[in-house]
């Protein structure tokens, strides 16, 4: 930007939109975190859907009897539609980073708090998730001790029910703290490598 764009933008009455030439830099710096976020979550989609589809081959796999293949699609139907919804607005979002021009300090702003929306967007949708995998879980227990013979008549006791909803309880929270590390580790720690930028560029 040389003198003449920030007269121009002067004489456009709109100063909170002029960016100095020291500033610029200092603003562009930014995108090499954005770069590892849109690097992330374009790895992301593909890990989601080919486990997806992994997913969808478990009653193959595990040659499943033809009431459970139901009772699993009927689980597995409803996983897909969820993940659908998350990964379709995850996609419009990296798809709206990678048109982004890191040129102004309200692009820059804008930038960072649709980052933190999507962080939480994605957390939102690891827990959409876990009770999917408990599900699971569950399901390949029980296919597995039915095998077992008098499995069926068998009568739980108090203790062993308290036990199982601990276990549940405790894979919940497991799940919960994975999410927090994960979102962390891909896109929380670029988030504040921006949130850097933006707060050196307030003490200007």
């Amino acid at each position: 930007m040389d003198f003449n764009d920030i007269q121009n933008a002067w004489n456009n009455e709109k100063p909170e939109n002029i960016i100095l030439p020291k500033n610029l830099e200092k603003i562009q710096s930014a995108n090499t975190p954005l770069d590892k976020i849109k690097k992330n979550l374009k790895n992301e989609f593909i890990y989601q859907i080919l486990s997806i589809v992994l997913i969808g081959t478990v009653p193959f796999i595990c040659d499943f009897p033809p009431k459970m293949t139901f009772l699993y699609y009927l689980l597995y139907s409803l996983f897909v539609a969820v993940c659908f919804y998350y990964l379709t607005k995850l996609y419009f979002f990296y798809k709206r980073l990678n048109n982004i021009t890191l040129t102004t300090k309200d692009s820059l702003y804008e930038t960072y708090f649709d980052i933190r929306l999507n962080m939480e967007l994605y957390k939102t949708f690891g827990f959409a998730l876990t009770p999917f995998l408990v599900l699971y879980f569950l399901g390949f227990y029980y296919y597995a001790f039915t095998k077992i013979p008098g499995f069926v008549d068998h009568e739980f006791s108090t203790g062993q029910l308290i036990g199982f909803f601990l276990v549940v309880v405790f894979t919940m929270l497991f799940m919960g703290i994975s999410l927090e590390w994960w979102v962390h580790k891909f896109y929380g720690k670029f988030a504040k490598e921006i949130k850097k930028v933006i707060d050196e560029l307030k003490e200007e």
